[in-house]
């Protein structure tokens, strides 16, 4: 019996995204400057494909810097992290190298700025990740007001005749942020934003992509970790835009066939920490059960590209 045809929608861009080869380069290069152990603080993505792969050459992945040697070098991740922590770096006298990606840096700098000038400092993110911790971590304690639903908006300890800004993790869906601000702004007339969107711009073809393929699809899989907000943004916003059989997976073993049976178009699409090598399993196992024809949706080509720190340049 011949197998069953299936067209998977290849989106594009998918996976890898500038800020992260810039991280994986730098604990790499690291490694090569130092020699091993290399130590980083958290992951420096969030894929335990790519830590693994890191570990194995020479890096360790600590939760705090306390499980760092004193003297060694230590890396901080792409997500970035409290001023605090870069200071008992400097004071331990660790050789840190900071990894964050410059878009998460110019948040950062966003919300100085907006502290600097008087303002009222609302981030807009998830509680708990990384990112939010570190944007958080920029300013005195108290000084940055996390929101994550217009509920949280309403419940703001702020005067009607405060100066108000806001910034965002660069890692959230379009849609929802859009509806935040438009919360923030009926409250705050008068309020304040940056120049241009705080989410990044993978973060923003990547949801655009998966849109596109949702549209076709009968399903969805997003190759990425459990732990990472872009790739869980993806699962939704195809949920969203046409497809609500739309699911995350790890790598192509957590692949269940059952979700996919009768499914004749199949969208494929991976979060800006997921490395290609997984995408491709995921095709190959495909390929193991079902006749495919690839077809590639792509929406835009990348060219960003963010170099490395001097220090690390070869």
């Amino acid at each position: 019996m011949s197998p069953a045809p299936l067209t998977i929608l290849l989106a594009g861009p998918r996976g890898f995204c500038a800020g992260v080869e810039r991280a994986v380069q730098m604990v790499e290069r690291s490694i090569e400057r130092f020699g091993a152990p290399v130590y980083v603080r958290h992951q420096i993505v969030h894929n335990r494909f790519v830590v693994a792969a890191l570990e194995r050459q020479g890096a360790v992945f600590v939760d705090e810097l306390d499980r760092v040697p004193d003297g060694a070098p230590v890396l901080f991740s792409a997500h970035g992290v409290p001023k605090a922590v870069a200071q008992e770096a400097a004071r331990r006298r660790l050789v840190a190298i900071d990894a964050t990606c410059p878009l998460v840096s110019k948040v950062h700098h966003e919300a100085e700025r907006h502290f600097d000038q008087g303002r009222r400092v609302v981030l807009i993110g998830h509680a708990g990740h990384p990112e939010v911790i570190g944007t958080m971590g920029q300013l005195p304690p108290g000084a940055v007001l996390l929101v994550e639903t217009p509920a949280d908006i309403d419940r703001l300890p702020i005067g009607g005749t405060d100066e108000v800004a806001y910034v965002t993790q660069t890692t959230l869906s379009l849609e929802d942020t859009a509806a935040m601000i438009a919360a923030l702004r009926g409250r705050f007339p008068r309020l304040h934003g940056p120049a241009h969107e705080d989410i990044c711009y993978a973060t923003t073809n990547r949801q655009r992509a998966v849109t596109a393929i949702a549209r076709r699809a009968d399903r969805v899989l997003v190759v990425g970790a459990g732990n990472s907000s872009n790739a869980q943004r993806l699962v939704e916003v195809a949920r969203r835009s046409g497809c609500p059989a739309a699911r995350l997976i790890a790598c192509a073993a957590e692949i269940d066939w059952d979700f996919l049976a009768g499914a004749h178009r199949l969208g494929l699409t991976a979060g800006a920490s997921t490395p290609e090598k997984l995408v491709e399993d995921v095709v190959g196992s495909c390929r193991s059960r079902y006749a495919v024809t690839i077809e590639e949706v792509t929406v835009t080509r990348e060219t960003t590209h963010f170099n490395l720190p001097r220090a690390l340049e070869a």
